[in-house]
């Protein structure tokens, strides 16, 4: 069977108290199936060529931070474009990867189940970027199907448990209001979610 090859987009390396414990590097990959209108990275996702590396080759480009990983409890977050539509890349590179390292994958979960499964044995943090609970909000918001995002969202929270799955809930200029972000909160919690990141979008055009 060939090697998985991941569509590496940046890295971005360095990072502290965005992506889960300890110091980080986030490597962006190629390909999204939602259309958010306030896409932080629509540019890059659009314009930008991806370089396809193989876990071998994205270890080699990580290593330099192995102390800092080591040392702080932190690792690689995988993002996007959505990281999961990579899941069998980011297994192979848990193979591989020393065991000291966290792996997060941030992630929408706009993503068949199976992707969702093959991630679970790989992934120490799960960042869901649910953006809205109300299945006409998400819709507007990302062209999506919100029923997606929480069916595997209870998936995730069965499987991992919730201590593995960190949500973040925008509040959208022109999309949700602070109620809206404050019901989304209160489902999510009665779905068993414990840990909640709500923060507004700035948005600059």
């Amino acid at each position: 069977m060939a090697e998985p090859l991941f569509p590496l987009l940046s890295l971005s390396r360095l990072r502290m108290g965005t992506d889960g414990a300890g110091i980080t590097t986030l490597a962006a990959g190629a390909g999204c199936p939602l259309r958010c209108r306030w896409c932080i990275n629509a540019r890059l996702l659009c314009e930008a060529s991806a370089e396809e590396l193989t876990a071998e080759e994205l270890l080699a480009r990580l290593r330099i931070d192995d102390l800092y990983f080591r040392a702080t409890g932190g690792g690689v977050t995988f993002g996007g474009g959505e990281s999961l539509l990579h899941a069998v890349f980011i297994r192979r590179f848990r193979q591989l990867c020393p065991a000291e390292w966290r792996i997060s994958a941030e992630t929408s979960l706009a993503v068949p189940r199976e992707m969702a499964e093959t991630a679970l044995e790989a992934v120490d943090l799960f960042i869901v970027d649910c953006k809205d609970m109300d299945r006409e909000i998400y819709r507007g918001y990302t062209g999506g199907d919100g029923a997606r995002m929480e069916e595997n969202l209870r998936f995730l929270l069965e499987k991992a448990g919730p201590e593995r799955v960190l949500v973040r809930v925008p509040r959208i200029p022109g999309y949700n209001t602070p109620d809206d972000q404050k019901r989304s909160a209160e489902k999510l919690r009665a779905m068993g979610v414990e840990r909640l990141d709500l923060f507004d979008y700035v948005i600059r055009e």
